[in-house]
This record gives structure tokens, C-alpha cells and sequence, in this order.
């Protein structure tokens, strides 16, 4: 598997069981945070979301709880099996971002969470993810980005950290690429006798917004954390709101 496909095998049972903290509680404040910003805008029935990159579906079971109808995507089997045994009825879709299967306009609401952008290589990508989601995207409708934000990244990396995480001893060694481009993790799991990498590309707000522009979003708020702070400086997250343009 190359450093480029590390998302293919890296979001399986492992990665659940070294990221626990990551609860419904921490989901459900997102979710509360998107239809609080969102909500009044849409319909308020019949109105369909998207999480794209659901992993277990921790946001996708809040949000159709809390607002819509919402449909969980995500490449990985191992965690849309999860994601079907704590929901039996839960409507979910194995794909690829970068060509979504759903017609023009299904969705009043495209959210992407938890940093589930950035995997790729190359940059156009990236743009190809951007575009697809527009297309899904009816007029009108929103795109909801949750990303790290950059300069945080850089300024607070630490290099090396080893943990204890549900019986596994866990390493876990983090760099900036020598072209600056992204961060990368490696993670190496002693019981399991196992190394995995995250490799994410390191996007600066103002290229958050330049690349969700040119899909034909209008960027209307940029915040900072789930509470809904302004972007600042040291913010820990980019959460950005784009709206469709109407037809």
C-alpha cells in the first residue's frame, strides 16, 4: 500500500479502537452547531443531508436525529459495517468522494467532518471532491467543511507521543512534509504488530476558500471550534459555511 492510499487501509476496526474519545456527545454538538447556522434557510420538511466520509456515523445518526433525513457516505467497510449494527435502518452508501453517486441537486446539506478532506496527493483532487460535491448540492443548499486548521498544526505539532489506548501500546511520530504540504502521522500499535499513517494535506483557510469558490460556493462564515467562535489565529478548526448559488 503506498504512502498516496494510506486512507484505503488505515479507516478499519483499528482506527475505532485507538480513537474512543471521538463520542456521540462531541457529534452532536457539531450537529448542533450546523442547524443552528443552517436550519432556518432550508426547508422545514423533506429536506435531505449528506455526511460525507460518515465512518461509523457518529454525525450521521445526530443530524438525522436532530434536523434531516441524512445519508452516510464512506469508502471503508469495516466502518460502514459498524455504522449498520448501531442503526439497522440507517440509510449508508460505499463510494469514493471523488465520484459520488447520487444525481444533481439530491442534497440541502452536504457536510464533511472531523477533517475527512485533504487525503489526496495531488491538489486536483481535492478540487475534483469540491466539485462533485456542488453538483449534489441543490440551489440554495449548504456545504459544511469541518478542517484542521493549519497554522495551529504547524505551531503546535508534537513529535512523538506514546499512549496506552484500550490494552495497546501506541506510538505515535508526527512531521511536516519537506515540501510543507502536509502533515503526516505514523501510528504503530506494539500488540497488533501493526503501523498504519494519516497523511493530510496542510490547506491554509485562504485555501479552503479559494478551492470551495471556484466549485460555486459563496463562503458565508468561517468559525474556529464546535462552540462557534470566529476564526482566529489560534483557533483549533476551520468549520466553514458555503451556500449553492440559486440557479
Amino acid at each position: 500500500m503506498s504512502d498516496s492510499d494510506w486512507f484505503a487501509e488505515w479507516f478499519g476496526e483499528e482506527y475505532l479502537a485507538l480513537y474512543p474519545h471521538r463520542d456521540d456527545a462531541e457529534a452532536r454538538e457539531v450537529a448542533e452547531l450546523i442547524a443552528g447556522r443552517v436550519r432556518g434557510s432550508l426547508p422545514e420538511s423533506g429536506a435531505r443531508a449528506l455526511d460525507l466520509a460518515c465512518g461509523a456515523g457518529r454525525h450521521q445518526r445526530t443530524l438525522s436525529e436532530c434536523c434531516w433525513w441524512t445519508v452516510g457516505l464512506d469508502l471503508s467497510p469495516s466502518l460502514l459495517r459498524v455504522a449498520r449494527e448501531r442503526d439497522r435502518r440507517a440509510p449508508l452508501v460505499r463510494a469514493d468522494m471523488r465520484v459520488l453517486p447520487f444525481a444533481n441537486g439530491s442534497f440541502a446539506l452536504v457536510a464533511n467532518l472531523f477533517t475527512s478532506f485533504g487525503y489526496f496527493q495531488e491538489d486536483q483532487q481535492h478540487a475534483r471532491v469540491l466539485t462533485e460535491i456542488a453538483r449534489v448540492t441543490a440551489p440554495n443548499g449548504w456545504f459544511v467543511l469541518d478542517f484542521l486548521h493549519e497554522a495551529h498544526v504547524r505551531r503546535t505539532l508534537v513529535p512523538r507521543d506514546v499512549r496506552r489506548v484500550g490494552g495497546h501500546t501506541v506510538e505515535q511520530e508526527r512531521e511536516i512534509t519537506t515540501d510543507g504540504r502536509f502533515v503526516r502521522k505514523t501510528i504503530t500499535v506494539g500488540e497488533m504488530g501493526r503501523t498504519f499513517v494519516e497523511r493530510v494535506r496542510l490547506f491554509t483557510p485562504q485555501d479552503l476558500v479559494a478551492l470551495t469558490t471556484h466549485a460555486g460556493f459563496e463562503v458565508q462564515e468561517l468559525l474556529g471550534d464546535y462552540h462557534g467562535r470566529p476564526l482566529a489565529s489560534d483557533s483549533p478548526r476551520v468549520i466553514l459555511f458555503a451556500r449553492r448559488g440559486a440557479p
